[in-house]
């Protein structure tokens, strides 16, 4: 073995063994009636792509606030207060960071509801942190180590969504950063990876494989089924195969699901295409609650 394949194989090693040392519990608690893994009831996070305004938000938080209580999922709100990452420059970026924050914010303490949403830049994190349950960091972040650890030292939990061109076992670098940097309440999302242009699959054996992480894992199946740039000025979508992953993903076994709503998704400012609509999302959920049951009843006998 040359000096250079040495060195890697070490710090290979010095890797496994680190994460062996610092494991992550697989539970995370996030309030008394809502905790990530350990064969918990599937969590489920969901609201429009972008905050477009306070009436949105709020019409469709109680509108997810009825169909969850009724079906008894755990319930997590989130909208993005600002879409640094569109297509286009002339493209609806959002309220911003302030506003959006605002918004978040009432919204949280008028339905007693936890809310979540993305930051970009690492200044965003605590201010952001102030008032998110969640901070998540999107998939094209993922590995900015800045941003990592200045959300980590939020103490808030920290949803990191895999890069579309990172491979599942690739995570185990961000989960390290995130604990070396003080914070072991870790969640990783999968949300597809690219496959040649314009286009996303979603490997099944990827849930499992960051599962050995020994972290909560969240499929995220309408960003799944997304068309990356696909419209030319936009990203296109096929929102008719996102509870089709979502049947599939919660047959493999994962804690959280996040999907992306909308009363409206024709019209919709952001994600259009890829965003599940309202009101057929109780439907969907039915199916899906009835699937994670017996998945767990199966592991835990």
């Amino acid at each position: 073995m040359n000096l250079l394949n040495r060195s890697k194989y070490e710090e290979g090693n010095r890797n496994r063994r680190l994460l062996e040392e610092i494991m992550l519990t697989k539970e995370i608690k996030l309030n008394d009636k809502i905790k990530f893994g350990s064969n918990s009831p599937f969590v489920l996070i969901a609201g429009p792509c972008l905050i477009e305004s306070e009436e949105l938000i709020d019409k469709t938080a109680a509108t997810l606030i009825e169909i969850t209580t009724k079906l008894n999922i755990p319930f997590i709100f989130k909208a993005s207060f600002d879409k640094a990452n569109r297509s286009s420059i002339y493209s609806e970026r959002g309220p911003g960071l302030e506003k959006g924050l605002e918004m978040l914010s009432k919204l949280k303490e008028k339905y007693m509801i936890p809310v979540t949403s993305d930051i970009h830049e690492s200044h965003q994190a605590k201010i952001a942190g102030e008032v998110l349950d969640i901070i998540q960091i999107p998939a094209f972040l993922c590995r900015q180590t800045d941003l990592l650890i200045a959300a980590a030292k939020t103490q808030k939990i920290i949803n990191v969504k895999k890069g579309q061109f990172l491979a599942p076992n690739d995570m185990e670098n961000i989960v390290i950063k995130l604990k070396e940097s003080g914070n072991d309440q870790v969640l990783l999302t999968e949300r597809g990876t690219n496959f040649g242009y314009h286009n996303l699959v979603v490997d099944m054996r990827s849930l499992p494989i960051l599962q050995e992480l020994n972290v909560p894992v969240v499929f995220d199946a309408t960003h799944s089924v997304q068309i990356p740039g696909g419209l030319g000025i936009t990203s296109g979508g096929n929102r008719e195969y996102a509870p089709v992953l979502a049947r599939a993903a919660m047959a493999v076994g994962i804690d959280a699901l996040f999907l992306e709503v909308h009363p409206d998704p024709v019209n919709a400012l952001s994600d259009g295409p890829n965003m599940v609509k309202l009101d057929h999302l109780e439907e969907i959920l039915k199916k899906l609650k009835k699937i994670d049951e017996l998945v767990k009843l199966d592991v835990g006998s």
